[in-house]
Parts: C-alpha cells; structure tokens; sequence
C-alpha cells in the first residue's frame, strides 16, 4: 500500500489521538493533528494529504464544514466527517461540501478503516474520469 497521508481535525485531544493510533495501526500515516479549521486549512496547504477526517464542531470561529468549504476552493481531498453531531441542518451544511463520507461518534475502527478505503478509491476514480475526459478533448470518438 502506497503512503497515505491522512489529516485528523479533532478539537478532543483524547479522541484524536485514538483516531491517529487507529490509523497508524490500519498502515496510514498522520501527518498532524489540529483542533481548529484555521489550522486545518493551514496544515492542508503544508501536508497535501490525501484524505481529511474533519469533525465538525471545532475550537475558534470556524466550525470543520466551513473549514472544508474554504479548502475545497484551493484543493481537491476528499473529506470524511467524524461527528457527535447528526442534527439535520449540520448534516445539510455537510452535504454541500461533497464529503466521501459522514461517520457518527462513537464508530467503530472497522467503519472508519471501511469509509476510508471507500472514499480513496472512490476518489481516485472520479481523477481517472476527469483525466480521461480531459485528454478526449470533448471530441466524439467514433473509431
């Protein structure tokens, strides 16, 4: 398995160090942890990873979805939001942002090992279709 990078925005020391082992031990590697979507953003510009868990209520002004609209702007990673949260109006907030995926805590480490591959292949084929639709040029090919 290649190495994939993994950002954990998590405001709950405890929980997310349990997430960064959880994904250590799955083969990921944890480039940071951050508790606000400021440093979220920050740390997504330095580490490009290939995937962030993004809980969605955070320390600061800025809550994980706002953080996800800003770096959705700049950067194509996809999100999978890990909440105690799973009200309608935050989970309407998050369908907006496109995420790969929306796990209420608690979780298991099996459904977020699951999601996780899920959202990485699932992403690395919607790449592949763009890169194929952009080097068809839009021309029909009727060879």
């Amino acid at each position: 398995m290649e190495d994939i990078k993994i950002l954990v925005v998590e405001d709950e020391s405890i929980i997310a160090l349990n997430i960064k082992k959880k994904l250590k031990s799955f083969g990921y590697t944890v480039p940071a942890i951050v508790s606000t979507a400021e440093e979220a953003i920050k740390m997504t510009e330095i580490t490009f990873p290939d995937l962030i868990l993004m809980d969605v209520m955070l320390k600061g002004d800025m809550d994980g979805v706002q953080a996800i609209e800003e770096i959705r702007k700049k950067f194509d990673i996809p999100v999978i939001y890990l909440t105690a949260y799973s009200d309608d109006e935050v989970l309407e907030r998050a369908k907006l942002t496109q995420p790969y995926g929306y796990i209420v805590k608690p979780f298991k480490a099996n459904d977020l090992r699951t999601n996780i591959e899920i959202a990485l292949y699932k992403h690395r084929m919607e790449k592949n279709a763009r890169k194929k639709d952009n080097s068809n040029g839009n021309c029909d090919n009727n060879a």
